[in-house]
Formats: structure tokens, C-alpha cells, sequence
């Protein structure tokens, strides 16, 4: 047997985002007939990352590959979860971890980002707007680490380049649904000004959750306003083969030590305008309640204000 894939979720306290990931493990499980796998989460939802690896650990495991289900290389990818697999490997003798990068806009993502583009796309074929007059927000979640925010524009704008042209797309401009501008508002304003008629708003989430929930309530109000559009919202990733399929990559990866973080624009690495005070900064893990060494409170340590 092969180690052990230990799927690291940020967790949702909606129920159906859980489900998503719990079935998502599920069809990994199927798919991997060499190897045991598992998911937890850091926060919010159960089952918690310390959870799995104890299951994993008194299954006789000393070793497993840990892969962050995240899209961008923010504080949760780069701080909260190594964080809490270095505490867990004190906790177990002998225990020890590959941590491999998270997904980022890989040409099996930007694929099924398309494929959610054409179920929305082919909806609906007598809508207002003529062929090139369509638009893609690309909705990203939003962090205070510039370098993540960049990431959703770099998939926004490789999107753009292979494929919006051959669907008739004309632009694809981004937005966040929090701690970054713009929001979902302000970015279809902005798509509205350069003079699309018809807007797909393109969540860049893998699975269902209070923000994606909250990036469709934010467009309908928009469109709601502006009866003159044709505003559509894409779903989610979701739980597929074509994710799996970068899940696996990403766990070769990290067996083999093949990691190729992004380290050239990091704020803890390098002196980002603006965020010079960052280099070198320690990564200080927001308080997670289900991690034993973080007590047995359930406050939403943030202080960000937002849900997930």
C-alpha cells in the first residue's frame, strides 16, 4: 500500500458544501485502490483534520500525503494547515507528512471552469445578447494576500486567452465575494460599462458554501436591478472526475518532492510593495476550535467578519 491521501478541506458550516467534500473523499476512495483516503477540515465542519490523522495513525499509518483542497496559496494553504499537521506529527511518534500545493489554475481547472460555462451558455438559447457581447465575472473568495488575489486574475485572464473566443466570450474580468476589491457589485458594474449584455458569473470555488451561496444572492440583485442584462450564474466545480485528476497529480507531486510553490511573489518571501512588513513574518494560525491545542471554544478566531 501506497500512503495514505489525506484531503485538507477549510470547512463550511453549510451542510451541503460538507457533503460535497465527504463525497468528493468518497469517489477518491473508489478511484485509488493502492492507498487509504481521507478528508478533514480545519475549521467549521466535521470531521477535523486531527480526527483523520489520529483514524489514519491507529490504522498503523506513519506516513501520508496531504493535499490542501484549495484553489489559491493563501494564509489557510501556506500557515493554518501546515500548522496543524506539524502539531499532529508532536502528537504521534513517528508520524510524519508530504504537504503537497494547492490547485491553482491548472489546464485540467480552467477546463472545468468551460464545461461550467456551457451549462449556463447553452441555457435559455433565445436570451438578448449577440454573439460577442457575453462576459465572464470570474468570483473568486478573496484574501488579504495580494499574491492570491493575483492567482484568480492570472485564471481569469488564461480563461480569457483559451477559452472565451471559440464561445463566443469577448472578455472575463474578476471580483471577490470578501477581504478584496472588488466585490461582485462593483465588478459587474464593471463588465456592464464595457458593454456586455450578457454576464456569466463564474464562481471560483470547488464545492458549495455560504460564500458561493452569497455570490449568487449578489448577482440576482444586481440583475434584478438591471433588467437589461442577462445575468447568469455558473455553479460551482464540484464533485467530478477532472478534480480528481488533479487531486492525483498533486499527490505524485508531493510523494516525489517535486513541489513548485510559488514563492516569487509570496509577502512572506519577497518585499511586495506595500507589504514589505511581511518578510520573514512568522505564520501565526488563527485559533481553530476542533484542534485539541487550541482549547475547546467555538469562537470564529477570523476577526474577518465573513462566513464560509
Amino acid at each position: 500500500m501506497r500512503p495514505p491521501l489525506l484531503l485538507v478541506g477549510h470547512g463550511t458550516r453549510d451542510e451541503k458544501g460538507v457533503a460535497d467534500f465527504m463525497s468528493f473523499v468518497d469517489r477518491l476512495s473508489h478511484r485509488f485502490d493502492d492507498r487509504e483516503v481521507a478528508g478533514g477540515f480545519i475549521e467549521l465542519s466535521p470531521p477535523p483534520l486531527t480526527d483523520a490523522v489520529g483514524e489514519l495513525y491507529e490504522q498503523g499509518h506513519r506516513s501520508l500525503v496531504a493535499v490542501p483542497m484549495m484553489l489559491v496559496a493563501a494564509g489557510h494553504a501556506k500557515g493554518d494547515i501546515p500548522g496543524a499537521l506539524a502539531r499532529e506529527r508532536e502528537r504521534h511518534d513517528g508520524f510524519s507528512y508530504s504537504y503537497g500545493r494547492p490547485l491553482g489554475p491548472h489546464p485540467t481547472m480552467l477546463r472545468l471552469l468551460a464545461e461550467r460555462l456551457d451549462s449556463v451558455l447553452q441555457a435559455e438559447p433565445g436570451a438578448v445578447a449577440e454573439q460577442g457581447d457575453t462576459a465572464v465575472l470570474l468570483v473568486g473568495r478573496g484574501s488579504t494576500d495580494p499574491d492570491a488575489n493575483a492567482e484568480v486574475s492570472k485564471a481569469a485572464r488564461l480563461l480569457q486567452e483559451g477559452h472565451a473566443g471559440d464561445r463566443g466570450i469577448a472578455f472575463v474580468e474578476t471580483a471577490f465575494i470578501s477581504l478584496a476589491w472588488p466585490g461582485v457589485p462593483q465588478g459587474l458594474e464593471r463588465v456592464r460599462r464595457l458593454g456586455a449584455r450578457r454576464i456569466v458569473v463564474l464562481p471560483y470555488f470547488l464545492f458549495s458554501g455560504v460564500l458561493p451561496d452569497r455570490v449568487v444572492d449578489e448577482s440576482m440583485a444586481f440583475a434584478a436591478e438591471h433588467s437589461d442584462l442577462d445575468i447568469r450564474c455558473a455553479p460551482v466545480i464540484g464533485d467530478c472526475d477532472g478534480l480528481a485528476d488533479m487531486i492525483g497529480e498533486r499527490y505524485e507531486e508531493a510523494l516525489a518532492g517535486d513541489i513548485r510553490m510559488n514563492c516569487d511573489s509570496c509577502v512572506y518571501r519577497i518585499a511586495i510593495p506595500g507589504f514589505e512588513d511581511k518578510i520573514g513574518a512568522p505564520q501565526t494560525p488563527h485559533h481553530h476550535p476542533d484542534d485539541p491545542a487550541h482549547g475547546h471554544g467555538h469562537g470564529h478566531g477570523h476577526g474577518h467578519g465573513h462566513g464560509h
